[in-house]
């Protein structure tokens, strides 16, 4: 006989659980009560949105979901964020939420949320357990549901007189996984595409890869000679040195890479969806019929003919279609190989940082600085605006498991995730960006980096004001500011405040040694890069966008 509440911790321990990001709240005390005596590692959070944040992190860099746990109405609204973050990268996470308690429910009571009908669309699945007995059903299904197809959350509402019940209930079993392979057939259908082809590219994306299958898909690459694109925010699934990455296929693409995408005659999309933005508002790939011959690989069936109707439509995870695939041997000498060879030299030109720029302080040569010294398994983490241009064009990625920044397009989401991260990874060097706007949506979760001891390094780029909403303010309304302004607080005093490292940069020289002494302090630090507000992208100044130039 055990309370509902020690049968969700005995479900997580026997699904795998090792640590959850939460903020503590009365609607599930019974759950805190039973992780007192758990092998589970409970990390506290200051804000529901950032503990949301950190689970999808989690996810995102171990294939396994990210579980969050907040209290009912006000924390669950908060967590939202990052649920949607979750849905619209395939990242799987399992969201629980302490519920009122069930003699209470249809009145409006005290912080009451109907969970199904609020997650309903950014939700793979929401169910509410009204039955103790039936936890280790639903918590192992949950993880079956957020793992398989095309991973994403699940929410599970908790009643607080639920989990302080006791029931008599089966023990919780792991969930099975679910693989999805190619059949032969179809993988001759490709082969004899590609030796038709004169013009293939492939371009990878989504989730469910893992190491393994990033070597698979170099071994494959090098095997056909194929020029390979990675989709917006997946840069890790291709070593960016290597003679084949051709580069990023998302916002602000190269335009000699677009133009290669749009006049291919094959393309090989293995695990991504192809959205609206690395699609160029599905003007790379046209929809619902694209001009090239497409090979769709995805393991959601549901995802297949979806936005696009493919030559091949393939189901499979893309750890299971490069593993089949890679069995197969291209032609020595296939006619497109000088091709590949361009594009990547277009690569490294496009991710070149410029030396110059308006103001005192050049984001170029940091970048450049940048590239020298971090280790090639170092993680880097953002959330959204203009700044992190510098990071998707120029920091060129080498190894898997080295990159968290939402493809949703989600401010406030670095500093969240570098602390999940660095918890996860407590060896590897862990480096956040953010805009002032994006780091004060969720900057609070540097105490969190100060509570556990995890040395992150922040860097703010401060241009006091929402950089990427004034741009285009100024390009379409031009000289009509409103609403875009900010004024900041001191970056660097507020890491000292919280107990960590500040540092500023006024000027481009002072950037390396302040990295150097944010590292050497070996506490939780920010960098305030002061960065002039004309330096909005890295090749046009606000005066010109705003006067069309």
């Amino acid at each position: 006989m055990k309370t509902g509440g020690q049968l969700i911790v005995d479900a997580l321990e026997a699904n795998g659980t090792d640590r959850i990001y939460c903020v503590p709240g009365e609607s599930y005390l019974a759950v805190l009560d039973a992780l007192h005596d758990s092998t589970i590692r409970t990390i506290v959070c200051r804000q529901e949105g950032g503990a949301a944040m950190m689970a999808d992190c989690h996810g995102r860099l171990t294939g396994k979901p990210g579980i969050c746990f907040v209290t009912r109405g006000p924390g669950a609204t908060n967590a939202s964020a990052g649920i949607h973050i979750a849905m619209q990268d395939s990242i799987p996470l399992i969201l629980f939420i302490g519920q009122v308690a069930s003699h209470a429910k249809q009145r409006e009571a005290f912080q009451e949320v109907d969970y199904v009908r609020f997650f309903g669309d950014i939700a793979k699945w929401v169910v509410e357990i009204d039955d103790a007995s039936r936890i280790p059903e639903f918590v192992t299904r949950a993880f079956a549901v957020a793992t398989s197809g095309r991973p994403g959350p699940v929410v599970i509402s908790l009643p607080e007189d639920m989990l302080t019940s006791v029931v008599d209930a089966p023990a919780a079993l792991a969930y099975t996984s679910v693989e999805t392979s190619p059949a032969e057939a179809e993988l001759d259908r490709i082969e004899a595409l590609l030796n038709a082809a004169k013009r293939p590219i492939a371009i990878l994306g989504g989730t469910r890869w893992d190491f393994q299958a990033v070597q698979e898909i170099t071994r494959i690459a090098e095997a056909w000679s194929l020029p390979v694109g990675c989709s917006f925010r997946r840069q890790m699934l291709f070593d960016h040195l290597h003679p084949n990455y051709a580069g990023d296929v998302g916002i602000g693409i190269n335009p000699k890479l677009a133009t290669a995408i749009k006049q291919a005659d094959l393309v090989l999309l293995i695990g991504g969806r192809m959205g609206e933005m690395p699609s160029s508002d599905y003007t790379l790939l046209k929809s619902p019929y694209p001009d090239q011959t497409l090979v769709h690989v995805h393991a959601d069936a549901s995802e297949l003919g979806r936005v696009y109707r493919p030559t091949l439509a393939i189901n499979a995870s893309p750890a299971a279609f490069v593993q089949a695939f890679a069995r197969r041997r291209g032609p020595a000498a296939p006619g497109w190989a000088a091709e590949t060879a361009k594009l990547h030299a277009a690569y490294l030109d496009w991710s070149t940082p410029p030396e110059t720029g308006p103001g005192p302080v050049q984001m170029g040569p940091i970048m450049t600085y940048l590239e020298t010294v971090l280790p090639d398994d170092a993680i880097l983490t953002n959330g959204a605006g203009n700044y992190a241009t510098w990071v998707h064009r120029f920091h060129r990625s080498r190894r898997f498991g080295t990159q968290a920044a939402p493809t949703s397009g989600s401010m406030g989401y670095g500093t969240p995730a570098a602390v999940a991260a660095k918890e996860l990874f407590p060896d590897r060097t862990v480096v956040a960006f953010a805009g002032d706007g994006c780091f004060l949506m969720n900057g609070q979760e540097f105490a969190t980096a100060v509570q556990y001891d995890l040395p992150i390094i922040v860097i703010v780029v401060n241009n006091g004001i929402y950089g990427t909403i004034r741009m285009h303010q100024e390009r379409e309304y031009p000289g009509r500011v409103v609403a875009t302004d900010l004024k900041n607080p001191d970056f660097a005093a507020l890491a000292r405040a919280y107990g960590g490292h500040g540092e500023t940069v006024e000027k481009t020289a002072d950037f390396a040694p302040a990295f150097e002494r944010a590292r050497a302090s070996g506490k939780p630090a920010i960098i305030e890069i002061r960065l002039d507000p004309e330096a909005i992208t890295p090749t046009r100044t606000m005066t010109q966008i705003r006067d069309k130039v």
